[in-house]
């Protein structure tokens, strides 16, 4: 037996976190990867995160999984190297990656419909699920093409051109930490005040207290909301968001059982705006608990359904919480005698990128203030766990390859 010890093949191989299971993350080597595609760059990951929506997988609510996956879609860094067909970038440029892959020519991308690209995505089973494909993105199930994530020391980028946010001159100097979001949870808080067209004077409500509910609640703000409410179930959460976003309101639905009544009691009619920040796996009632757990749905309606009881007459609903498959008991009488409108969808990242950047570079806005921790990328099981259960009054988890563990 040799008596060498054992030693990396940097070269060859880098470390990334993978998932093997509910609750089962590891960070492993694996092999390295490199330019395949003309169109390809090779970025070195300087940071990335854990978002809300890795949490699906995370608890096995996320079809599609395979053991060994690589995780991660917020991610950003320094190009090692660019395909012979990448025109807007080259190696040793700091950019963003957006969590969405989009091809930059098809139909859709055509339309800034980035994250409904025809040509990043050749999985059959979403097809047969919803009747046609969302784009590919990273290291979110093979249901979206089953790409390498980038919570990671390296990641491949396809359609360089497209899918690569370049930091401009005037922001280099900015911390990756104020940067990174730009890669998902910055643009999906705009999508969400998009969707429902938040202007001047409206009333918004927010469901969610996590990363992008704080985010949204500021751009409701720079958007001109006259009264932003959030909801959530975290005394901690909703401590850090007033803390963060001055002049918001918050329910507490531990203590406040009723939100809709609430809701009611502070607005008169309910809120103009309900933004739907949370998603398919949080369930406040036995019935959606017992049938999400047998698998006679996978996706909880209880939040929805009280979205849309909660709504004013005649309101706008945003739907941004990750929802993946089919939903029982949704009270669409309420949605349709209300008189209400739905919008709903992954963000199209590339499309909010130069208004975002002009917000960011304005200092009307800071990212970097949703974030609790910053880990060694070897320390993603642990950012995980306490993400997932909410412990350490854990807000938002980025994690470094240049951190040890």
């Amino acid at each position: 037996m040799s008596t060498f010890p054992l030693t990396r093949d940097t070269e060859q191989t880098h470390r990334a976190c993978r998932w093997y299971g509910k609750k089962d993350m590891r960070v492993e080597d694996v092999a390295k990867p490199k330019i395949t595609y003309e169109d390809d760059a090779l970025v070195r990951v300087t940071a990335t995160a854990i978002c809300g929506s890795d949490l699906h997988m995370y608890t096995g609510f996320m079809p599609g999984m395979e053991k060994g996956d690589q995780v991660g879609h917020e991610f950003m860094g320094i190009i090692e190297e660019v395909g012979s067909k990448v025109k807007n970038f080259k190696k040793g440029e700091r950019v963003v990656v957006a969590f969405d892959i989009g091809c930059g020519s098809c139909f859709f991308c055509n339309k800034q419909l980035f994250s409904s690209c025809t040509n990043t995505n050749p999985t059959k089973e979403m097809e047969q699920l919803y009747g046609d494909r969302t784009a590919g993105m990273f290291g979110y199930s093979h249901l979206t093409g089953g790409h390498a994530g980038g919570q990671a020391e390296f990641a491949r980028v396809p359609f360089a051109d497209t899918n690569l946010l370049k930091i401009p001159e005037e922001l280099q100097s900015v911390s990756d930490e104020k940067l990174l979001f730009f890669s998902d949870i910055l643009p999906t808080a705009w999508h969400s005040v998009e969707l429902g067209n938040v202007s001047k004077g409206d009333v918004v409500a927010i469901w969610g207290a996590g990363p992008v509910g704080i985010l949204a609640a500021r751009l409701a703000q720079i958007r001109g909301a006259k009264r932003v409410i959030v909801i959530d179930q975290e005394a901690y959460r909703l401590k850090f968001l007033q803390e963060k976003v001055p002049g918001t309101e918050i329910i507490n639905f531990a203590q406040d059982k009723d939100v809709v009544g609430k809701l009611k009691e502070m607005t008169n009619y309910g809120p103009d705006v309900a933004i739907e920040a949370v998603g398919c796996h949080y369930t406040k009632s036995l019935v959606h608990t017992i049938q999400t757990k047998v698998g006679l749905e996978t996706d909880s309606g209880d939040m929805l359904n009280e979205v849309i009881q909660a709504v004013r007459k005649g309101g706008r609903i945003s739907v941004v919480g990750a929802y993946v498959g089919t939903v029982n008991m949704f009270n669409i009488g309420a949605f349709m005698e209300k008189q209400l409108t739905m919008a709903a969808g992954q963000t199209p990242c590339q499309k909010y990128w130069p208004t975002l950047l002009d917000l960011v570079q304005k200092g009307e806005i800071d990212p970097s203030m949703v974030i609790s921790h910053v880990m060694s990328l070897e320390d993603a099981p642990k950012g995980y766990s306490i993400f997932n259960d909410k412990k350490d009054n854990c807000i938002k988890v980025v994690l470094k390859p240049s951190i040890k563990a």
